[in-house]
C-alpha cells in the first residue's frame, strides 16, 4: 500500500503547484494516506475505502459470495469477486446500468494486489486527524462495495458532509450520470480554491 502512496507523491511532485487529489475506492485510501504527509489545496474521495479499512466490506463479501471469498484467500487474488459481468454489475454498477457499460468495465478490469487488500483491512488505516486539507466526500446510493453509512462516517472523519448521488453505483465515474459527479467536483474545487 505504501508504494501506491509513494507513486502518488512522485506524480504530485511533477506539478508546478500542489495538485487537488481525487481518489476512488482504493485510490481514496491512497489519497487519505498521501494527505497525512503531503500538502494539498483540497482532495475528493469518491466511494472511498473508509479510514477504518475494509473489514465491513470483507464481511459482506464473505456472506454474499462465500465460495468466491474462499477462492480469493486460497489463490491470494481478488479476481474471483469480479470474475463475471454479473458480479461486476453487483459490486460496481446498478440493475439499471446499460450492459455495454458493465461489459466495457469487465473487459478492462485487472486483478488487485492481494497484499494491498490485506493492508486495507489492518495495516494501512487512515489517520484523518493528520489531514488539514478540505475534503469532499462523495458516495453512491446503490454502491455494492461501501455502504452509505461508511461514506457518511468517512465524511465525519474529515469534518465534511457526505454527498450521496442517487441511483448510482460504486463506479461513479463510469455509471450513467457521471457528468453530475464531474460537475460537482469541478464546482467544489473552484469554490474551495477561491476561498
Amino acid at each position: 500500500m505504501l508504494s501506491y502512496v509513494d507513486d502518488l507523491a512522485r506524480a504530485a511532485a511533477d506539478f508546478p503547484d500542489h495538485p487537488v487529489v481525487v481518489g476512488h475506492s482504493l485510490g481514496g485510501l491512497v489519497t487519505q494516506k498521501y494527505l497525512e504527509r503531503a500538502a494539498a489545496p483540497a482532495a475528493v474521495l469518491m466511494a472511498s475505502i473508509p479510514p477504518g479499512g475494509t473489514m465491513g466490506l470483507t464481511a459482506r463479501l464473505a456472506a454474499r459470495h462465500p465460495l468466491n471469498f474462499v477462492k480469493v484467500n486460497l489463490l491470494m487474488t481478488l479476481r474471483p469477486v469480479v470474475s463475471t459481468p454479473d458480479l461486476v454489475r453487483e459490486l460496481f454498477f446498478t440493475a439499471d446500468t446499460p450492459q455495454q457499460i458493465v461489459d466495457a468495465c469487465f473487459d478492462r478490469l485487472q486483478d488487485e494486489s492481494y497484499p494491498a487488500y490485506l493492508d486495507t483491512m489492518l495495516f494501512a488505516l487512515a489517520r484523518p486527524r493528520r489531514v488539514t486539507a478540505p475534503v469532499l466526500v462523495l458516495g453512491a446510493e446503490k454502491d455494492g462495495v461501501f455502504t452509505i453509512g461508511e461514506v457518511r462516517r468517512t465524511a465525519r472523519a474529515y469534518r465534511s458532509e457526505a454527498e450521496i448521488f442517487p441511483g448510482m453505483g460504486h463506479d461513479m465515474m463510469l455509471d450513467v450520470g457521471w457528468q453530475q459527479v464531474a460537475d460537482r467536483i469541478d464546482a467544489w474545487v473552484q469554490k474551495t480554491l477561491q476561498s
